[in-house]
């Protein structure tokens, strides 16, 4: 028979992983080769005992020997509902090596925002925003995988890994392309549902090769190993036994032959039928019976380390079990000596939190769940003060509270609301759901329960806005939320309203509180909400007379307070929406401004009144033609985004309208690329939403005026630019967009039925504002040869709209429409007077298309020059090649 050895050097846990290793050396070796290499991660399963941590083991050993930096960490299972937990152990060596000053200087702006998930400092007073962080946790490792090249993060056992970790290590595996960093995890197969299994998934995804699947040891292995433990002389029979008995498990195989071992077996075919009573007293029931023969101190401290389950030090376990230090210590000793607990392996990298650690999971599941249910919960509950005590904070304390059976404590409550705002303090909702959720079985006391729930329908908010309003619709039936805490949890709930396609119930919701309240603030503030609502609406005007209403209403509004000032911004947007006189609008704009900035209270991480308000300000200036004002607060949106480490929908808005801003401006190279990474952002936040059709409707008509037709179609397909559209408006029109579109590819018929129907859409909603909505423009050169008659009266009430708004833009793209549709002189003399609008006018690719036209007209070369170096400016490639065109033929020209 031939014995089939492991790798020289490696333990018994590796018999038969010669393949495993050899993909492993691999890899080193390429991290190694070149630091400008791509990244790579390999994905290693198994069930447990399987050699998964062995293997991991084996993969530091030879990274160091090869010179390799290695970070590693792992999961627990009764730690998983702790938010950061496996990527605190991963990252904070490294960093508190560094010192405090370092740390902030080498981080630089993400210090602030990912510092406090990973407990290096304290966090601010805002809620964090959870993709912030996971982008502050991405940016963390690549700056530092930069000074610690070549790098290896080990993770084990990521099945027990807590969300938000694994919600990172998706995002930074996404990224492995342009990180020199080598990623090994570990798991089990199965144990993970819902949204940790799907991000566990998109891990495994993003790995070069197949994930490796470990498989049990065979029989001639399991002789090897068993030979190689006991002596050469162990017999066949008694080597087939210790693989019966173990089914080839590595880990069971090796606990199995310690325990031959202590007893002094002798590997006989005689003494086979003793090993199935071995292999008991290792594993389940017989390894807690081996533990009860150790002692009642024994068996109390081993069931308060797992009750920890990490930090394992000899004074918490005694405080936890009630015991001496003297007798915590010899106890401690006893269970190492019992291979039940270990010390902590200093090459394991990890941080030194604990005097102790269980020598494997499986022995600290069999441990944790030979507790008695009812001392488990009565031990968790004593493990919250404890480890309040300590100074570790509600958050820390968080699990242990979960565990407790409800009981009306009022205190519990309120320890979990504190952890609840921790949680969310440092971008962890998900944590901070589970606790308010526990509070509410407790239960909290009646005047208490209404704003538990209020906090609960916050911290879902963004993540599940359906939950989000069952709670606060609960919350509001109750008694106990009054005055402002009211009038915040209405808001809210229309806020959720929103989020989850529901705006007309939202409108209608803060109607109907609005009618509770007497005339003063609380009242003005959800009449302003209300008119908010309503002005995104996509569909019908929600309610006759609403513009006559607000006209009336911010008529007495001199901007004293933030709902008057809000109300300013409100009909300011809406009066732009309707093509009312620009001068007006900017007047009702700027009276909503402090010394022309927003307001305390009005900024854009706020919270009171949400960034719609702001966007309505920011692009009543922009459709206005008063592009300085709108550019200056949709940078300061990007600003104030990135330094809070917002990175979910509102940097994705920021980016989006920064686009829109340069793309109003004729920068179109920037507004492309403004609106790509927008449209990036808006994807991981999902598809379908406002801010996704923002970013996509702006980018197909960026691509337009570029003339890149073929891209901003494949743009179109390939991220849904189609009916039906959102319920909420988009800026400029996506119908008026789309329809451009058709008509770019040659589907004329298609793209004059979608400008119909955004001037059907427009009607409706009394939107006649040229710029914003401009389906007229498109539609009335559409129609210019098979109907010339309805042509020419598009053309005449466009230009009538656009007197009445009167910019610049809007009365020289309402010529520029109408020169389209005539000839001789009369179109040359209209093209003329486009021109001179234009030029008066922010919008530069406007100019410079009118400038071609007019050239093109005139058969002047002046005017052809002109237009090409303003187009060019732009980055309008179709504008040049068509003014090139021009002038390289020269027929005719002047």
């Amino acid at each position: 028979m031939t014995e089939v050895r492991p790798l020289a050097a490696a333990p018994a846990s590796l018999w038969e992983r010669d393949e495993e290793v050899a993909a492993v050396v691999r890899a080193i070796d390429t991290l190694g080769a070149d630091s400008a290499s791509s990244g790579s991660l390999l994905m290693i399963r198994g069930e447990a005992g399987f050699g998964k941590t062995a293997l991991l083991a084996e993969t530091r050993r030879l990274a160091e020997e090869r010179g390799c930096t290695v970070w590693s960490a792992r999961g627990g299972e009764t730690l998983r509902s702790v938010p950061f937990n496996v990527v605190r152990q991963l990252l904070q060596p490294a960093l508190m090596s560094l010192m405090p000053e370092e740390a902030r200087e080498y981080l630089g702006d993400w210090y602030d925002i990912a510092g406090p998930a990973l407990g290096l400092t304290d966090p601010g007073e805002r809620q964090a925003d959870p993709q912030g962080v996971t982008d502050g946790l991405v940016t963390v490792v690549r700056r530092l995988s930069r000074r610690d090249w070549p790098l290896v993060l080990l993770i084990d056992d990521a099945h027990w890994a807590d969300q938000e970790t694994l919600r990172w290590l998706a995002a930074f595996a996404e990224r492995l392309d342009d990180l020199s960093v080598l990623v090994v995890v570990a798991r089990r197969p199965g144990e993970m549902t819902g949204e940790s299994a799907r991000l566990l998934d998109a891990v495994a995804a993003t790995a070069a090769r197949p994930a490796t699947t470990l498989s049990a040891l065979t029989p001639d292995a399991t002789a090897g190993l068993t030979r190689a433990t006991l002596g050469k002389h162990a017999d066949a029979a008694f080597c087939r036994e210790v693989w019966a008995v173990t089914a080839g498990n590595p880990y069971e195989a090796v606990e199995l032959l310690a325990k031959v071992q202590e007893s002094e077996l002798e590997p006989t075919e005689s003494a086979a039928g003793e090993l199935r009573a071995l292999n008991r007293s290792a594993r389940g029931g017989g390894l807690v019976a081996r533990l009860e023969e150790l002692g009642i101190d024994a068996t109390r401290f081993a069931w308060a380390a797992a009750i920890l389950g990490t930090g394992i030090s000899v004074g918490l376990v005694a405080k936890l079990a009630t015991l001496g230090r003297e007798d915590a210590v010899r106890c401690a000793e006893l269970l190492c000596s019992a291979r039940i607990l270990t010390a902590p392996d200093p090459a394991g990298g990890q941080t030194g939190e604990g005097d102790l650690e269980f020598v494997h999971p499986l022995i600290a599941t069999a441990v944790y769940n030979s507790i008695p249910p009812a001392l488990c919960t009565a031990m968790h509950g004593i493990a919250a003060q404890v480890v309040t005590d300590s100074g570790l904070g509600a958050a820390a304390a968080a699990r242990h509270l979960l565990q407790v059976h409800p009981d009306d404590d009022e205190e519990l409550v309120e320890q979990l609301r504190e952890a609840a705002r921790d949680h969310l303090a440092v971008g962890a909702p998900d944590a901070a759901r589970r606790c308010l959720e526990r509070a509410l079985l407790e239960p909290p006391q009646p005047e208490v329960h209404a704003h538990v729930l209020f906090e609960l329908g916050c911290a879902t908010l963004l993540t599940a806005p359906a939950r989000t309003i069952d709670h606060l619709q609960t919350a509001l039936a109750m008694p106990g939320l009054e005055g402002d805490a009211r009038v915040d949890a209405v808001f809210r709930l229309s806020q959720a309203l929103l989020h989850n396609d529901q705006l007309e119930e939202a409108v209608r919701t803060v109607e109907a509180e609005a009618a509770r309240h007497r005339a003063g603030p609380a009242r003005m503030r959800l009449q302003a909400v209300q008119y908010m609502w309503e002005g995104i609406y996509a569909g019908e005007a929600t309610s006759p007379g609403r513009s006559e209403r607000l006209a009336e209403l911010a008529r007495t509004c001199t901007g004293r307070d933030n709902s008057e000032r809000a109300l300013l911004m409100l009909r300011g947007f809406d009066a732009m929406t309707h093509g009312e006189s620009a001068e007006e609008v900017v007047d009702l704009c700027d009276r909503a401004l402090v010394n022309g900035r927003l307001a305390p209270g009005l900024g854009w991480t706020d919270t009171e009144w949400g960034v719609e308000l702001l966007l309505m300000l920011a692009n009543a200036y922009a459709y206005t033609d008063r592009l300085d004002r709108a550019d200056a607060l949709y940078s300061e949106a990007l600003h104030a985004y990135e330094s809070a480490g917002w990175s979910g929908g509102h940097l994705a808005l920021a980016h989006a309208y920064v686009g829109v801003g340069h793309r109003r401006r004729g920068r179109l190279r920037e507004a492309e690329t403004s609106l790509r990474e927008a449209l990036r952002l808006a994807e991981r936040v999902g598809r379908g939403l406002p801010l996704y059709w923002t970013a996509t409707c702006n980018l197909v008509d960026t691509l337009l005026a570029r003339g890149h037709v073929e891209e901003a179609w494949a743009i179109a397909e390939q991220h849904g630019f189609a009916p039906p559209y959102p319920s909420t408006i988009v800026l400029p029109d996506p119908r008026s967009v789309r329809g451009r579109l058709l008509l770019a590819v040659g589907r004329t018929k298609d793209g004059i039925n979608e400008l119909e129907a955004a001037e059907k859409a427009a009607a409706v909603r009394g939107h006649h504002n040229p710029v914003l909505v401009p389906w007229a423009f498109d539609l009335a050169r559409a129609l210019a040869t098979e109907d010339p008659g309805r042509a020419a009266r598009l053309a005449t009430d466009v230009r009538r709209h656009a007197e009445r708004l009167g910019t610049d833009t809007a009365i020289g793209e309402a010529l520029r429409c109408a020169a389209a549709l005539e000839t001789g002189q009369r179109a040359v003399r209209l093209a003329a007077q486009a021109v001179a609008y234009l030029e008066a006018s922010p919008c530069q690719y406007e100019h410079a298309a009118a400038r071609v036209e007019y050239g093109i007209l005139a058969r002047s070369v002046a005017e052809l020059n002109r237009g090409l170096a303003l187009a060019r400016s732009c980055g309008a490639d179709g504008l040049v090649a068509q003014a090139r065109a021009v002038l390289e033929t020269g027929r005719g020209l002047r």
